[in-house]
């Protein structure tokens, strides 16, 4: 590993033997209260996570849904802890709509963050469930100081929500809160103090499900108690690829963890060596593989049990290798999906001295989600409905008891069948490129955790049009340009390349202890921390 930073953040990795690194500095400083507690990284992660609901609601909530990869110190076990759509969403319910709506109830489906929570504390958690969020209430009860990029957020969000059912909760004095302003919200702690008594049934099948449900039922959404009753989060098998000697992991469909499968794999068939790591040449390949990978994503997957094709036969090398003489190495193309042969988020990671690490990831997808927010509860639920298509025949066409394809993924790597990182990077679309750019510039380049996070990052937006950050150099621009992309570089500032956290475990041998030791890296485009204990 390279303990260089050779991109500008001013940060430098955290090195230690228990490590939470999230992108609010008061949630990961819970996450380490919970160590100094005797609790795992499990128990810190989770902590972390339900403070991060007070304390970043512009990205997450109580009402989202959350995926986990953990290794246990000696297997790497998936959570998919996404909720289903209404009972009620036929396809006839958005018949005549070109997309999905935005906001409102029929943005809604089954919250399954809570869900998460309560599963990996009871198989993988040391300390009491109820402990876990002592930090959270804490800060919702007494308040906490708003940070300056949480407080830009938030004023965006009041202009475009505003209007939708309960949202006033965040706005009490019609406006969001600005820049060191405190911001208390009691009733979210007493909502918070019933999740943790009652290890979250409340949330599915007691007084909270009764609110959420009577709330739904009061507006003309679909949402019922029945659907909050019927949820349980499944425990999932990997999807893997390799790349240059290591294995990286992913949860499977409903996740676009897939199209970073799909993107590394190509790679794996094109000259991508033979590229300068910071060069056109090499980003070039990095962005037609995405596309390709997107291709097939946006036509091939979502809930699985709608798929046509398996995860497996996408990720299969023969498939791969073919679809990768679609790329030009030296011009930019334009790809549709491929036929396989038949047969607002936050991210988070924690990692313990007894060897357990956790990437998870949880949201209310596009910021505050739907903008509805019970009255009594902070319940503010998440808008994942956006997630389906009401193209008739899509795999991924509305209907009812169905999961979305889901942009929210945590991702792991290993070497050997051997840990080596838990990484995550937030944000819409970003989060399938941006692990890709962490595998990349970790595995091929081999940069420390800060660096990974701090290099320049392109993305391909829901447009499809080609972003850069304003720090990729001119002559890489340049060069793009003379392969044909037409890209577009934002200025500084600009949230729009995700934000990444990373833990990499280091070699016993070389930090000479027998407990694990880990690097860890935050993003240094939010006001996130990494810290160690």
């Amino acid at each position: 590993m390279n303990w260089n930073l050779p991109f500008p953040s001013g940060r430098q990795p955290v090195l230690a033997r228990n490590v939470v690194s999230t992108s609010q500095p008061l949630a990961a400083q819970a996450g380490a209260a919970v160590f100094a507690r005797g609790g795992n990284a499990i128990d810190a992660a989770l902590a972390a996570a339900i403070t991060l609901t007070v304390v970043e609601p512009t990205m997450n909530g109580i009402g989202g849904d959350a995926f986990a990869l953990i290794w246990d110190g000696k297997g790497l076990h998936g959570l998919n802890a996404s909720g289903r759509s209404p009972a009620a969403w036929t396809p006839e319910r958005f018949a005549g709509r070109d997309k999905m709506p935005n906001l409102g109830w029929d943005s809604v489906t089954v919250p399954g963050g809570v869900s998460a929570w309560a599963a990996l504390s009871e198989r993988f958690g040391r300390l009491p469930f109820e402990s876990l969020f002592e930090d959270a209430m804490r800060h919702a009860r007494d308040g906490f100081p708003v940070s300056p990029v949480i407080a830009r957020q938030w004023a965006q969000a009041v202009e475009d929500l505003a209007a939708q059912p309960g949202f006033t909760a965040f706005m009490p004095q019609g406006r969001a809160p600005r820049v060191g302003e405190v911001w208390r919200f009691p009733e979210q702690a007493d909502t918070l103090q019933e999740i943790a008594r009652t290890r979250g049934e409340s949330f599915y099948r007691g007084r909270l499900a009764q609110a959420i449900a009577a709330f739904s039922a009061q507006h003309g959404g679909a949402l019922t108690a029945e659907d909050l009753a019927a949820h349980q989060p499944e425990w999932v098998t990997p999807v893997t690829v390799d790349f240059h000697g290591h294995t990286v992991h992913e949860i499977p469909p409903n996740g676009q963890g897939l199209a970073a499968l799909i993107a590394l794999g190509l790679l794996e068939h094109l000259p991508y060596d033979a590229t300068a790591p910071g060069s056109a040449a090499r980003m070039h390949l990095e962005i037609e593989a995405m596309r390709l990978a997107f291709a097939d994503l946006q036509t091939h997957v979502g809930d699985p049990a709608h798929m046509r094709v398996s995860a497996e036969q996408l990720l299969d090398p023969a498939y791969l290798q073919e679809r990768a003489r679609l790329i030009d190495p030296a011009h930019a193309g334009s790809y549709g999906p491929g036929e396989p042969a038949s047969g607002g988020t936050v991210y988070l990671c924690a990692a313990d001295a007894e060897g357990r690490m956790v990437s998870f990831i949880q949201s209310n997808y596009k910021g505050f989600g739907s903008g509805v927010v019970v009255p009594g509860t902070g319940i503010a639920l998440h808008n994942r409905g956006i997630g389906f298509v009401t193209t008739p025949g899509h795999v991924n066409q509305v209907g009812g008891n169905k999961r979305p394809l889901h942009s929210i993924i945590p991702a792991f790597l290993t070497r050997k069948g051997q840990p080596v990182m838990a990484f995550g990077v937030m944000g819409g679309n970003m989060q399938a490129q941006g692990h890709v750019q962490m595998v990349l510039r970790c595995v091929a380049e081999g940069h420390n955790p800060q660096a990974c996070s701090d290099a320049p990052r392109w993305r391909i937006d829901d447009t499809a049009t080609l972003i850069l950050e304003p720090t990729v150099p001119q002559a890489v621009v340049d060069g793009l340009v003379a392969m044909g992309h037409t890209p577009r570089v934002l200025p500084h500032g600009n949230l729009e390349f995700g934000s990444a956290q990373l833990v990499a475990r280091l070699d016993t041998a070389t930090s000479g202890t027998d407990s694990a030791v880990y690097a860890a890296g935050s993003d240094h485009r939010r006001d996130g921390q990494a810290v160690g204990c």
